[in-house]
């Protein structure tokens, strides 16, 4: 009879992973618009394990009675009962557990699919590892309990709360989690618009704690996450935008898969505009720009206004089959988080550049979206007026995007030029925060971008090259080797304005704190060496080498360094050479 009803129950199971299996089929035609299951489908894992360990104590059973069936004399088969004593308790108890276990699994699926709360008790089969029966029970409820009464809400909204609070606590729980299924239910729940949206945030932070390793995070890519994770972005509550932009993040950073899977379903455009929402610039009446747009912000706030809804336009009219209902929900949340406080508003915009900031990192097609949506307009104007982590992460991003155009030039030229807003803008803050701002974290990343983008600055634009000299004689180590390095970029020979650059950076005073760093510093400073070394290259001429002694500097640093740093030798070789020449040059002229 166990038997029978251990199939009854695994076959009804099939069903539902051949359409689990269906619905990814599904999802993945449809890009992404749905997850392999959802509320209601049966989750069939307990019933798998279960089941597994009841057909082998039945099998057990069987055997051990048919050994004594086959025994025909009396005596032989008293003193095999006698003998085998202990096998008939062992069967016994193993029989008994997996009623248990069987009794176990019909509460909890009853309690799931009935709205009666989660069954937190623990079957045979658990007895050494109860975290597994719970992680089953939340997961049971979160999958199966169906209905949008409030009894049925609660008990989801609990069960997504207890496991992200599993998973926060060690890595074997989220192992337990991600190996028992627990990823596409907690998918399910956030694209479920009858849920609760505590629920949906519990999801969602699940989520978050489980994606923290690479293994993870594929996981949720192949549960065809990320198209939920973007659709759901663009129209929730406030609350849980800021734990789906998190966890764009975080899959971001520990994935480039999942980095470029956000890129296909361009996570960029809903990011750049909730970064953008408090920016009225848009005149809905007269479909146009405010006019009277004096300002330098107002022309910032303008430009972003116009790409961003230009992009919304697009996207919605090529890839959102319920185009009407979309707009519906966005106008319904749009009135929601004017409600919203200040303080809910900045952990959004804050979680928001954070997932800029690590889409853009190394990739060239969140970079490339970033420069047409004008998220780099966004960015420059939140540098400017926004303080903190905030700032932080907004200049981080613009770290990222300029580190992709160094080596980008299609990018770099588009995205770059000094004749637009963008680049104008983007320019301006960099120098601000460089000059202005006490911060070094800041100014690093300020000097970083710049050194990145060095390429693209004019031989005229000194006020970039002056502002960098100074900081060679910052008090940070850190900053003045940032400085070397970025100024390393102006005058390097990939740089066509290399011979300019370098005369530019002697006539601003560069070289006496670059000898000085050379000189004083406890560590090595090879990237103010390599610097002295092409300033020497490209300006060997200037009186201001030979006055400031560089060439008994580089003979120094060469006899110090050469060993160490095999890679320099001929670099200093030739930059000594050129000095060498000059001076001869000049004395024999005196």
């Amino acid at each position: 009879m166990l038997r029978s009803t251990l199939r009854l129950i695994t076959s009804s199971s099939s069903p539902s992973s051949s359409a689990g299996a269906g619905a990814v089929s599904s999802s993945r035609c449809n890009g992404g618009a749905a997850v392999a299951s959802g509320s209601g489908h049966l989750y069939d894992r307990p019933i798998r394990r279960i089941a597994a360990e009841t057909a082998k104590a039945l099998d057990r059973a069987v055997a051990l009675i048919r050994r004594c069936k086959r025994r025909s004399r009396i005596l032989r088969r008293v003193v095999t009962i006698t003998t085998g004593a202990t096998d008939f308790r062992k069967c016994l108890a193993l029989l008994e557990a997996s009623a248990g276990d069987v009794k176990w699994l019909l509460s909890v699926y009853s309690a799931a699919a009935g709205s009666g709360g989660i069954v937190l008790s623990m079957p045979p089969i658990a007895s050494t590892d109860p975290i597994l029966s719970w992680v089953w029970s939340y997961v049971a409820v979160v999958q199966m309990t169906p209905g949008k009464d409030a009894a049925a809400v609660a008990d989801r909204a609990e069960a997504a709360a207890a496991l992200a609070n599993l998973a926060l606590d060690n890595e074997r729980n989220k192992k337990i989690i991600v190996g028992e299924g627990g990823v596409p239910p907690l998918l399910a729940l956030l694209r479920d618009g009858a849920a609760a949206v505590e629920a949906q945030i519990a999801a969602a932070t699940a989520l978050f704690n489980l994606a923290d390793v690479q293994e993870r995070v594929l996981v949720i890519v192949a549960e065809m996450g990320v198209p939920l994770i973007v659709q759901s972005l663009s129209h929730a509550p406030m609350a849980l935008q800021i734990g789906l932009s998190s966890l764009v993040a975080r899959m971001a950073a520990e994935d480039p898969v999942a980095q470029e899977e956000f890129a296909r379903e361009n996570c960029v455009r809903p990011l750049v505009t909730l970064v953008s929402t408090d920016i009225p610039i848009w005149d809905s009446d007269t479909d146009s720009i405010i006019p009277n747009c004096k300002t330098g912000t107002a022309r910032i706030h303008a430009a972003a206004a116009v790409a961003i809804r230009s992009s919304n336009l697009h996207h919605e009219n090529h890839h959102c089959p319920r185009h009407s209902e979309s707009i519906n929900q966005l106008s319904s949340a749009r009135k929601e988080k004017e409600n919203e406080s200040s303080e809910v508003k900045l952990r959004l915009k804050t979680s928001c550049v954070e997932a800029l900031w690590r889409l853009s990192a190394g990739s060239i097609s969140n970079s490339r979206k970033i420069t047409e949506t004008k998220g780099l307009l966004c960015l420059a104007e939140m540098v400017k007026r926004e303080k903190g982590e905030l700032q932080i992460n907004c200049l981080r991003a613009i770290a990222e995007v300029a580190a992709v155009a160094e080596y980008e030039p299609d990018l770099r030229l588009s995205a770059f030029k000094m004749n637009s807003s963008a680049a104008k803008a983007v320019v301006d803050q960099l120098l601000r925060v460089i000059q202005e701002v006490n911060n070094h974290t800041l100014q690093i990343l300020a000097i970083k971008s710049l050194g990145c983008l060095a390429r693209n600055f004019p031989a005229r634009e000194s006020r970039i090259t002056s502002t960098l000299v100074l900081q060679l004689s910052h008090w940070n180590s850190d900053v003045a080797t940032e400085t070397s390095i970025a100024l390393g970029k102006f005058v390097c020979p990939d740089n066509f304005l290399h011979s300019e650059h370098s005369k530019a950076i002697i006539e601003f005073g560069g070289v006496p704190p670059l000898i000085r760093m050379l000189r004083l510093s406890e560590r090595p400073q090879l990237n103010g060496l390599v610097l002295l070394c092409y300033l020497a290259l490209h300006a060997g001429d200037s009186e201001v080498l030979e006055r400031e002694k560089v060439l008994p500097t580089l003979i120094s640093a060469r006899n110090n360094a050469s060993s160490q740093h095999p890679l320099l030798r001929d670099l200093l070789h030739e930059a000594i050479r050129h000095l060498e020449l000059y001076h001869a040059v000049s004395h024999s002229h005196v």
